[in-house]
């Protein structure tokens, strides 16, 4: 799918907003960005197109991104007037469930009946977001992740109620911007910020308990399971380490923590049943026997490209010499 001949609105033009009304843009679409005020949507346009000229003198957009911003983007007076004709509406406003709902029923009154409406949040429920909306069949969450023009992955998490026939039209949709979609359900922290807060509790109680420092764990996360992240989600990295080996290190966690760190089911169903991952050709994902070496091979060209691209960039600017 190509965005050409799509009209999005981004309700909320600040620094998300803006992120996803660059990257839409950038993608083909006809964006107009909306704010509290004409005045805001059109200093944060002005602030997009600075944005963008510097992130292609750093090579981080493409070399025609401004004339293209220029050509796509464009401020609207209002809401109102942002969401008239518009195929998608995505809202990016402050993270209140009270702002949300009223900027929520402006959009939904003044949009066409079939416009598809999309809500930014990372963390309030869609269901309860969708009782503000008109004809909330047609809402869904569409969470782009900070910094909307870099990072790759998207959830998009329907509500009981929406219409699932909708969801391929905004999977392409985002597709067209270059980016990853996945589909979640409505729960509490949906995928993204139920498991990075998970490791950040873990991580915040190692440096209470005098474990290490926030410095050491930083360095311990980003050069060894964090180093997997960007190639392998938590299920791949399992099977190819050997599920009865994490049984193995559960037992282990057990000796402290019995209950926060009590084994899945899922785990202990796989181990029962012979099920170690790569190595017996079955786990989490089934990955035949056959396509194993590939898998390792490819495996470790990642590890060291990885590697390499961290030494070109070098260490990240949050250190201060002593």
């Amino acid at each position: 799918m190509t965005s050409q001949n799509v009209t999005v609105a981004v309700v909320g033009s600040g620094y998300m907003g803006g992120g996803i009304a660059q990257v839409l843009a950038l993608s083909g679409a006809t964006v107009r960005i909306a704010d509290v005020s004409e005045e805001i949507a059109r200093k944060n346009y002005g602030r997009l197109l600075d944005e963008a000229r510097e992130f292609v003198a750093d090579g981080l957009f493409p070399q025609d991104a401004v004339e293209r911003l220029e050509a796509n983007l464009s401020p609207a007076a209002s809401i109102e007037e942002a969401v008239a004709e518009a195929d998608f509406i995505e809202e990016a406003v402050p993270e209140k469930l009270e702002i949300k709902h009223e900027t929520l029923r402006r959009i939904s009154a003044a949009a066409r009946p079939d416009a598809i409406i999309g809500s930014n949040t990372s963390t309030i429920l869609i269901a309860s977001l969708a009782e503000a909306v008109e004809r909330p069949e047609r809402f869904l969450g569409v969470h782009f992740s900070n910094p909307a023009p870099f990072i790759p992955g998207v959830e998009l998490i329907p509500h009981p109620g929406t219409d699932e026939s909708l969801i391929p039209f905004v999977e392409g949709l985002v597709a067209a911007t270059g980016k990853e979609s996945a589909r979640v359900k409505d729960a509490t922290g949906f995928v993204l910020n139920r498991l990075q807060y998970a490791l950040f509790h873990e991580a915040s109680q190692i440096v209470e308990e005098g474990i290490a420092t926030p410095e050491d764990i930083d360095t311990i996360v980003r050069t060894t399971f964090g180093f997997r992240l960007p190639v392998f989600g938590p299920f791949a990295i399992a099977d190819m380490a050997g599920l009865d080996v994490y049984s193995f290190c559960y037992a282990s966690l057990q000796t402290r923590w019995p209950e926060r760190f009590a084994t899945p089911e899922s785990l202990k169903e796989l181990v029962e049943a012979g099920k170690f991952g790569t190595k017996s050709g079955e786990g989490y994902l089934d990955v035949p026997a056959e396509r194993i070496p590939e898998l390792v091979a490819y495996r470790n060209r990642a590890y060291v490209a990885m590697k390499k691209l961290m030494d070109e960039l070098g260490p990240a600017p949050i250190h201060t010499d002593n």
